[in-house]
């Protein structure tokens, strides 16, 4: 099983980062060259088993959103749809945790999956990288509401 993890520091206190990030439908709304996104079955962005079609960067995904806790600041979703090239049983968590030291807001991402051995160091680094730059995505959204 390979793991991708990624860490940052936002200014923004913990609970003004999970607002935006909470509602598993808001994706296009902080994520760069992320497109239209859309819950199935008429279900809402903070209801457990939600499923989401988001278009990002012009390819059409499905993810379900498996756990969200508002005391722990996070969520985690898979894959209904196939997984990006080259990854199997694909689950990823978000967590935004406070930082006492100024009010601010520690967050992480970090995914597991499988995938072929050839594949495992291109895929660790393709999510590590991916999940730096969706979060700095997310910085710079927060930066234009203040």
């Amino acid at each position: 099983m390979a793991r991708s993890y990624y860490s940052t520091i936002f200014e923004q206190p913990a609970g003004e980062v999970w607002s935006v990030i909470r509602d598993f439908n808001n994706y296009p709304v902080w994520v760069d060259g992320a497109g239209e996104s859309a819950i199935e079955a008429g279900k809402s962005g903070d209801s457990v088993g939600a499923v989401r079609n988001v278009l990002y960067k012009g390819v059409a995904r499905r993810q379900k959103l498996l756990a969200l806790s508002d005391r722990e600041r996070s969520q985690t979703y898979c894959f209904v749809s196939e997984p990006p090239l080259h990854t199997r049983d694909f689950q990823a968590t978000l967590r935004v945790t406070p930082v006492v030291d100024g009010n601010r807001a520690f967050v992480e991402w970090w995914a597991t999956f499988d995938c072929d051995a050839g594949h495992h160091d291109e895929r660790t680094a393709f999510f590590r990288d991916a999940f730096a730059g969706w979060l700095e995505s997310l910085r710079r959204h927060l930066e234009r509401r203040a």
